[in-house]
């Protein structure tokens, strides 16, 4: 685990694009497991702004809420094409995201899972982590070992999502998403956490024990995961002047 922290959240983000824009001009059909929410948007608007070659890219999204129209302003295909895909040169029949609206969900979900192998796995995940420490919809007490499936969203998730729909009696209590056993076969994980209000779960999930009460603690497993963080939502971290110390002096080749 390698723990990256910037200035400000444009800053974190850009090295993250800069990593994942490498990837894309080595491996032109790449496979990019892709996040929504506030905390990707500077990613993506570096990403945009680099002016990268999508045409062979396949993407699959973590996750998407149960019972929202695609169209709906607040559905996760909503948020991609406006927010990324509509700016790039991406093929649509290369875009995957869970179908809220399926009308058999355990097979959707086996489906999806299949797809990801077909297509050779994902080379890149891009995550945020929830204040309780959830990566995708992965609730605290997920099982380390999930895979796709059905969710039911925990009364924090629900609270901290209410601005975007308003109140919480219109969020959808249900998503699909990749389970956690999912994302850790991804070769490469990249978080990203941005504000005071992430940095308890940051700590707990760099430094503290591995324990399904935090999902996003699981990542210390993996081979190559990399956190990006901001000062506010590293400011819980205990050995933070030593993580500055070693990315400070790594090789420049090293730090992408």
């Amino acid at each position: 685990m390698e723990i990256i922290i910037q200035n400000t959240p444009q800053d974190a983000a850009d090295i993250a694009a800069s990593i994942i824009a490498k990837l894309l001009n080595e491996k032109p059909n790449a496979v990019l497991g892709l996040a929504t929410g506030s905390t990707p948007l500077p990613l993506y608007k570096r990403l945009v702004e680099l002016n990268l070659d999508w045409s062979q890219v396949i993407t699959f999204n973590l996750d998407e809420y149960i019972g929202l129209p695609r169209d709906h302003s607040q559905s996760y295909h909503t948020f991609m094409w406006e927010n990324l895909f509509r700016h790039t040169n991406i093929h649509p029949s290369n875009v995957y995201i869970p179908d809220g609206n399926t009308a058999d969900i355990p097979k959707f979900c086996a489906d999806y899972e299949a797809l990801i192998i077909e297509k050779g796995g994902i080379d890149i995940q891009v995550l945020g982590i929830g204040t309780d420490g959830h990566i995708g919809f992965n609730e605290p007490t997920s099982s380390l070992a999930s895979r796709t499936r059905i969710k039911t969203l925990t009364q924090q998730t629900i609270r901290d999502n209410a601005r975007f729909f308003g109140t919480e009696e219109e969020i959808p209590h249900h998503v699909i998403t990749m389970g956690i056993g999912t994302i850790m076969e991804a070769r490469q994980n990249i978080l990203l956490a941005f504000g005071e209000n992430k940095a308890q779960a940051i700590a707990e999930a760099v430094e503290g024990p591995i324990q399904a009460i935090n999902p996003a603690t699981v990542l210390q497993m993996h081979p190559n995961a990399k956190f990006f963080l901001d000062i506010k939502s590293a400011s819980r971290l205990k050995r933070k002047e030593y993580y500055n110390w070693v990315y400070s002096n790594k090789p420049e080749w090293q730090k992408f």
